[in-house]
């Protein structure tokens, strides 16, 4: 089930907000909690009931291990078996599980490709939210090895993996940041304040979704997958329109996710913080899908020796790290450059850093932007065919269409085989293509982020006004109801 869709809006998130209410009002906390876990098993359902066992199976599994773990080795199931095993058994069926499908067809195409055996692919569909609900129990599992937690109530596990704001498309939580929230008698009724919050952050995010990132999405898809070829302008619009599609369709899932969770009285970590500001590759991972990133820091690059084992260990940690992380976003060649690309650019930065080079703001900014809008084209694109003619075209003179009011540039330019005719030949919104990039680079650069104006809200007649017009607006343009990117992850 789709958060910009009627049945979750108007059916779905109304009957679970009331009955949940309903239930802790009348003292049933047990069967509130325990409504909200089938509601959420329903939400996972509604896409393909199929996988239903898949992901109680995989519950269930954790939540026998965790508490494995949490047991001194003298006691239950853990007699005879050390944590270190215990944990490493843990960790490879997840990866296992994971691996099995959505990379079991790409081992197979690449093994058919560098061998005479020709396996046939399995053709699997990948369950809805694997890649999440996988990585947050491997962190739990991880968290039990160190003590940091310990759940022995099946109910609670079951609703920290599957809270539905949180469960198809992250963010990535931990049990301790969670269940505490659940657990407190203060949020076990109506607050009017978080409501409040909850539907205007919500109308932001579903206004980014279905007005913004659905709008870049008609053009990049026409950039990538229709075009067979494309001109200097065009490159860059597809690109850019990619670029900004990715930045409103994830941040607005997020701000989606925020808002719903706190109709509930729960607050779910930042996840989104402006990383289009970002002045280095580095402080792009920080603003970044920031629970992602932290899983990365925490459980594969700190392990791993972090930078504590000298540089050179430092910056293979590094490479690994992101090359994993780009793995983990999707099974082809294509993620996995995008990841060594993010990876070399950090061991860069590293050595920048160490030299104590400092750059001008905006110069820092620019390169910055520019590295993640070229990376994100290997991100988006279906084939490295696809990639190469977005950014081949980037940079290519060979063939700029220019408008004919421009004429003058010629010479200015230098530049003797520039056309002047119709520019976009893969749109017939040119100049609105061109409109949403400047206004929304603008927006992206200059205003403040959902986490601020969430920080700075205030229950005025004026913001509830702006909210009703931002709702109002989105669900008349839910017509084209589409996924959020990142549950392709």
């Amino acid at each position: 089930m789709l958060f910009n869709s009627y049945e979750f809006i108007f059916v779905f998130l109304p009957i679970v907000f009331f009955v949940y209410f309903y239930l802790n009002s009348k003292r049933l906390t047990v069967g509130a909690k325990g409504f909200l876990v089938f509601a959420s098993l329903f939400f996972y359902s509604w896409w393909n009931v199929v996988y239903l066992p898949l992901i109680l199976s995989s519950m269930l599994f954790n939540y026998v291990i965790g508490n494995s773990l949490a047991f001194d080795n003298k006691r239950g199931i853990n007699k005879g078996f050390s944590k270190n095993t215990i944990l490493t058994f843990g960790i490879v069926c997840n990866l296992a599980l994971l691996g099995y499908f959505k990379y079991a067809d790409f081992f197979i195409l690449n093994l058919n490709l560098v061998t005479d055996i020709q396996v046939e692919p399995l053709n699997l569909l990948l369950p809805l939210a694997i890649s999440f609900f996988t990585f947050q129990q491997i962190a739990y599992l991880v968290d039990s090895y160190r003590d940091e937690t310990k759940e022995y109530d099946f109910l609670n596990y079951a609703l920290f993996v599957t809270f539905f704001p949180q469960l198809i498309a992250g963010p990535i939580v931990h049990h301790k940041e969670m269940m505490p929230q659940f657990a407190s008698k203060w949020n076990l009724v109506k607050n009017y304040r978080n409501i409040a919050l909850g539907l205007f952050i919500f109308s932001l995010g579903l206004f980014k979704k279905v007005v913004i990132a659905d709008t870049f999405a008609e053009w990049a898809t026409n950039g990538f997958d229709r075009a067979v070829t494309l001109n200097l302008v065009e490159a860059w619009a597809t690109s850019l329109s990619y670029t900004f599609q990715l930045y409103f369709d994830f941040s607005g899932y997020t701000d989606m996710a925020i808002g719903i969770a706190l109709l509930f009285n729960i607050k779910l970590p930042i996840n989104f913080n402006s990383p289009y500001k970002a002045l280095d590759i580095q402080d792009f991972w920080r603003r970044w899908h920031i629970t992602l990133s932290r899983f990365l820091r925490d459980y594969i690059y700190i392990p791993l020796g972090g930078n504590r084992k000298g540089n050179f260990r430092t910056y293979v940690n590094l490479m690994a790290t992101f090359v994993i992380g780009g793995l983990w976003h999707g099974a082809g060649w294509t993620f996995v450059f995008w990841g060594f690309l993010h990876g070399v650019a950090l061991c860069i930065h590293r050595v920048w850093q160490s030299i104590g080079f400092r750059l001008p703001k905006v110069i820092a900014w620019f390169i910055t932007f520019n590295f993640v809008n070229i990376a994100w084209i290997f991100f988006r694109a279906k084939e490295w065919d696809d990639a190469v003619k977005v950014l081949s075209s980037m940079f290519s003179l060979d063939n700029v269409v220019l408008s004919p009011k421009l004429m003058f540039l010629t010479k200015v330019l230098e530049i003797d085989n520039i056309i002047y005719d119709r520019v976009f030949c893969i749109s017939e919104e040119g100049n609105r293509v061109i409109i949403f990039l400047v206004f929304f680079f603008t927006i992206i650069l200059f205003s403040k982020n959902s986490i601020v104006k969430l920080l700075l809200f205030k229950i005025s007649f004026k913001s509830v006004i702006f909210s009703s017009f931002l709702f109002i607006y989105s669900v008349f343009q839910l017509t084209k109801v589409s996924e959020f990117l990142y549950f392709n992850f």
